[in-house]
């Protein structure tokens, strides 16, 4: 994979998310902005829980940031990339090579093994890793899986191993950024608490940068930043948190 240049704040600190001036809007005729966020800068590394209402534009920021939306107004930058100006072909490009999305709905294709649901998302970053089954494995011994799973269809999971095969994918390409949003709502108390032990560690270990969603505020203790929405709308948000 490309090593990036990561972009440095005015402080020195590297940057993995920087966002200024930005206002997205569905009806572009419209002047009322569905997402209006002021200023925010996510240090490379760091793990944010980001919480709010139904509607308060959870999703709709996560969307940004993977790149499945752009902005009406203003500039998101990834990494040393100005993410919301490239080309869409682009965009995607470097969705697939540099970010991990884990979205409530697991898009797993059912019929597939998990390996070959894992080898997607190798696919569409177009690297070609001839050790995929062994990182594959990898991954999966580190999230608890059995190596038996690898070949089995991913219908034939529960679903809290279908919930790890989707972290599996997200880190598969040692993504430099993890989006996740609600992973936890179908899970019972004890497995929400291991499953989010094995996220913050496996993020850890690849210094990757973690932008967490969730209404679930018992969440928050696992993380050392906690940003609400609507301080994030309204810049009340340190500019670099």
């Amino acid at each position: 994979m490309k090593t990036l240049r990561i972009q440095k704040s005015i402080t020195g600190t590297t940057l993995g998310i920087n966002m200024q001036n930005v206002q997205h809007r569905y009806d572009q005729s419209s002047t009322a902005a569905v997402l209006s966020i002021p200023h925010w800068q996510v240090k490379q590394g760091d793990r944010v829980f980001l919480h709010g209402d139904s509607g308060s534009g959870k999703t709709t920021l996560l969307n940004l940031l993977s790149g499945i939306l752009t902005p009406t107004e203003g500039t998101i930058e990834l990494l040393e990339q100005p993410f919301s100006t490239l080309s869409a072909r682009r965009r995607d490009a470097f969705r697939a090579r540099h970010i991990g999305v884990v979205f409530q709905q697991f898009n797993l294709v059912p019929y597939l093994s998990v390996l070959k649901n894992i080898q997607l998302a190798n696919y569409f970053a177009a690297k070609r890793d001839k050790h995929i089954e062994e990182t594959a494995n990898t991954l999966l011994a580190k999230l608890n899986l059995p190596a038996n799973v690898l070949h089995k269809p991913a219908n034939t999971l529960s679903v809290g191993q279908q919930q790890r095969v989707v972290i599996a994918r997200a880190l598969i390409n040692q993504p430099e950024l993890l989006l996740v949003d609600e992973p936890t709502s179908a899970l019972d108390a004890s497995a929400r608490d291991a499953f989010m032990d094995i996220l913050l560690n496996m993020c850890e270990n690849a210094g990757a940068s973690l932008v967490f969603v969730s209404h679930d505020m018992s969440l928050q203790r696992f993380f050392s930043t906690s940003i609400d929405m609507h301080s994030l709308c309204q810049g009340k948000v340190n500019a670099s948190c």
